[in-house]
């Protein structure tokens, strides 16, 4: 593939209006509000670069070209029609290791084939020492997006424990893992031979997985949006390989954007992103603090017509929905639930947790699914306040971001995570399916036993089904 003779400026000018289309998708997607206009921003600003790069290059054979997208398109069409939101993490985990894996595709074509990547001289074939350094982080880059998103997908799909897999010496090997990496790539400037053009993707698929098996469950969400980050850079090195603007815009739009919402997560959850980043680096191996439940303890059960009951008699009730509503299904239903109850003067809101579910934004998204106002759905710092003053907290799948473990146990893998305060309302009705699980992150929670708690055993969207029946 050779780029055509053309006017440059027609090129430019499309590219960079995909560039901005790109940048208005990612401000559209930080609101539920404007999430559709963003994704339909995102869609055109692709179609046209994709157009744009079609038009602009000679291929040996169109047809396979064009068969590549449109199968592509169909199976990317039938997964997203498909897939249950309870699963949108793994997904999203799938595709950034696809990422991964098409700038390693990339970087090894470009590197058997330099010239007709236009990245060598046609002569000796040896390729420029800037394109080498390209080739190089690129290729390490995607190596270690796709590794590590594989182990990320195992972890969220439940093939593999969600607690943190510590390895001995596990600090000194990644260190000398990347150091021999970086030192490689540098080496690789002066010296282009296969051996370590092949080395340095080998142990960057190695230290893909050795930076995500020490990282725990419950730091699940901030793995997912930083693998996001380490897909963006990787295509973005690959733009500079391939000479393509479109790839450099979009590849440094959704880095950057990546890094800044994994730090963004990481000032949430009261973690160090540079310990995150470095696989889970400060953590100590051993048992977590309370990580099995207390079922000895004294706890009071309740049913359906008790919490109807009481949430009809509440002046506010505060809703924290969790991953158990998201495996349920049940955000419909408990809209209907809390539709019933301002209908009767109850002033309703919900709490969102900004690591609640498996990936960022999970809640927002299932409540907005089941046309939930936006102006009801509140985050941790703007509604955690207004415990005190809540007459009923309605949580409802929700265990490690309502835990007071994580203020009070030092021994705890949640300690230091900031948590809704739902005990501090008058009342808390805890929708769980037994007394017997624990949450992701495998600790216990201290508001089941709590004497203001009162728990509602059973499949979530059964429980608030019937909720409803009682409220009617």
């Amino acid at each position: 593939m050779h780029e055509v003779a053309a006017l440059p400026w027609p090129v430019a000018l499309a590219y960079l209006v995909s560039g901005i289309l790109f940048i208005l998708a990612l401000r559209g997607l930080s609101s539920p509000a404007s999430s559709r206009n963003g994704n339909r921003f995102g869609m055109a600003g692709m179609a046209i670069a994709v157009g744009t790069t079609l038009a602009t290059h000679k291929f040996l054979d169109m047809a396979e070209i064009l068969g590549a997208i449109v199968i592509g398109g169909l199976i990317g069409f039938v997964i997203a029609r498909r897939i249950a939101m309870t699963a949108m993490p793994q997904l999203v985990a799938a595709f950034h290791s696809l990422v991964g894996m098409a700038a390693v595709v990339v970087g090894a074509a470009a590197f058997l084939s330099p010239v007709a990547f236009g990245i060598a001289d046609p002569e000796t074939l040896q390729i420029f020492p800037v394109s080498r350094i390209e080739m190089g982080l690129g290729v390490a880059i995607g190596a270690i997006t796709f590794s590590g998103s594989v182990i990320a997908f195992l972890k969220l799909n439940g093939n593999m424990s969600g607690k943190p897999i510590m390895l001995p010496m596990r600090h000194f090997i990644n260190l000398g893992t990347l150091a021999a990496i970086l030192g490689l790539v540098a080496y690789f400037v002066t010296d282009q031979s296969p051996w370590i053009f092949w080395t340095v993707t080998a142990l960057s698929f190695v230290i893909g997985f050795l930076l995500i098996i020490p990282i725990g469950g419950a730091d699940m969400p901030v793995v997912v949006s930083m693998l996001n980050s380490y897909s963006g850079w990787a295509a973005a090195a690959m733009g500079f390989t391939l000479h393509n603007t479109a790839m450099i815009i979009t590849g440094a739009l959704v880095g950057s954007s990546g890094a800044i919402l994994s730090y963004i997560m990481c000032r949430a959850m009261n973690r160090s992103f540079i310990s995150v980043i470095a696989g889970g680096f400060g953590a100590e191996a051993g048992p977590s603090g309370g990580g099995e439940p207390k079922e000895q303890r004294p706890w009071k059960r309740g049913s359906a017509e008790d919490a109807a009951f009481l949430m009809e008699q509440a002046e506010n009730v505060i809703i924290i929905p969790g991953y158990g509503m998201a495996v349920s299904q049940a955000q419909h239903a408990l809209r209907e639930m809390s539709d019933m109850l301002k209908e009767a003067g109850v002033n309703v809101k919900y709490a969102i947790h900004p690591v609640a579910g498996r990936m960022p934004g999970h809640m927002n998204v299932l409540l907005a699914e089941a046309s939930v106002p936006y102006d009801e759905v509140f985050e941790l710092e703007d509604i955690n306040s207004e415990f005190s003053q809540a007459d009923v907290a309605f949580v409802i799948g929700a265990n490690d971001v309502t835990n007071p473990a994580a203020k009070t146990d030092k021994s705890s893998p949640i300690y230091g995570m900031p948590v809704l305060d739902v005990a501090n309302a008058k009342t808390v009705l805890f929708v769980k399916r037994s007394m017997g699980g624990v949450g992701y992150a495998g600790v216990d929670n201290d508001v089941f036993y709590m004497d203001n708690t009162m728990m509602l055993l059973g499949d979530a969207k059964k429980m608030v089904e019937e909720i409803v029946k009682a409220l009617d």
